[in-house]
């Protein structure tokens, strides 16, 4: 099946008391048994729902995956990979992480003995330097968050298999309608769910979807032990919106095109990152491994100045002033005190999120007005 298909109709089938064509909402903890052992598949709703299985099944399907698991938020799905790893393992991530992810590395993670490195992703010998017999995981983000770079899953597959290093990839920006990191060579591909997959900004949720059987096992035993799964109204919440994700990406990308030439001739505007500008660094990557560019783009103003950019972000009246993305409504944020507020300033600055940058998540509405609210708040 191609893509729509798969989004509408893998995993759900028709209810066979009912008929109803919806997966139903199972909100239910347990399941009675006919006798010990003797049931019909769910036994407890930690384990596995009826709800939550159908959407780990699309979600898998939608990634050309085998094996999908659904977690109360990314930050749990990424919690669920760490948690394969072992004291003294090393893991290599890119220096333009999101906050969140940097935080569980080294507030959380970091103490049990494992090591991060936080390298220019972009630069495959930087990575390739930080190879060595204990390390156990590469973690990518492409496109990164919020600068937007590119990185060639290809070229991390080949370092991890070396290696014998696990890949596993972050691709909420992109989603499955844009980037499939499995057919490039991960053994994970991690989404926050609360983003384009759900698309409505009324779910938080992650997934992991991988396609060997033996990581698989670990993974749904890492989701039953520590129990950080997600519920049935939110799967059932998610199921629906990903009927609809190939629809919404296309606007997303039609609308992030316009905006992003818009900022790039605006007389206040220093610098956009968009890889879909052929001057991107690695926009041939982009091109090459994805269907299209996304609707997320990040921006630079001219004289740098913090106060401008929270001026700017207080401005606009249809970007709404939040934190998240991905919903079909426009979201503007300000990376350096709100999304990457937790990693040092020093830190956050070299990989280029300096004061005046601000993050567009890019929505479904009518393109001219989302211009003409950006073009207002930069004019004032």
């Amino acid at each position: 099946m191609k893509f729509a298909t798969k989004a509408i109709h893998a995993g759900v089938h028709p209810d066979e008391s009912t008929g109803a064509i919806m997966t139903p909402i199972y909100q239910t903890s347990t399941y009675v048994q006919d006798g010990v052992g003797n049931h019909k598949g769910y036994e407890y709703s930690r384990t596995l729902n009826p709800t939550r299985h159908a959407l780990e099944k699309n979600i898998a399907a939608i990634e050309n995956g085998n094996f999908g698991a659904c977690f109360g938020s990314g930050l749990a799905a990424i919690d669920c990979i760490i948690k394969m790893l072992n004291p003294g393992d090393e893991i290599i991530s890119t220096n333009d992480l999101y906050g969140g992810s940097y935080r569980l590395f080294n507030t959380i993670f970091a103490k049990y003995g494992l090591i991060f490195h936080f390298v220019d992703m972009q630069n495959l010998t930087e990575v390739e330097q930080r190879v060595n017999e204990n390390t156990k995981l590469i973690w990518v983000e492409t496109p990164t968050n919020p600068m937007m770079n590119i990185i060639d899953i290809k070229a991390m597959a080949t370092i991890a298999k070396k290696a014998k290093a696990l890949l596993c990839v972050d691709n909420t920006f992109a989603t499955p309608y844009l980037q499939n990191p499995l057919d490039l060579g991960a053994d994970f591909v991690m989404h926050s769910v609360t983003k384009y997959l759900g698309g409505h900004s009324d779910v938080v949720m992650g997934a992991l979807v991988c396609n060997d059987h033996t990581l698989a096992t670990e993974m749904y035993r890492i989701q039953n032990s520590s129990g950080a799964v997600t519920a049935p109204m939110d799967s059932f919440l998610v199921l629906r919106g990903i009927k609809t994700l190939h629809l919404r990406m296309q606007r997303h990308c039609e609308n992030g095109e316009k905006i992003a030439h818009f900022l790039s001739s605006h007389p206040r505007v220093d610098k956009v990152y968009w890889p879909g500008f052929e001057t991107h660094p690695n926009h041939h990557i982009a091109k090459a491994q994805m269907s299209g560019f996304g609707g997320m783009i990040s921006f630079t103003l001219k004289n740098n100045q913090l106060q401008d950019a929270l001026n700017l972000v207080k401005n606009v009246t249809l970007f709404a002033l939040a934190e998240s993305l991905g919903g079909v409504e426009s979201l503007i944020g300000h990376p350096a005190t709100m999304t990457h507020a937790s990693i040092p300033k020093e830190i956050r600055e070299k990989s280029g999120v300096v004061d005046s940058l601000i993050r567009l998540s890019v929505g479904i509405e009518d393109v001219d007005d989302l211009i003409f609210d950006l073009k207002k708040a930069l004019d004032s």
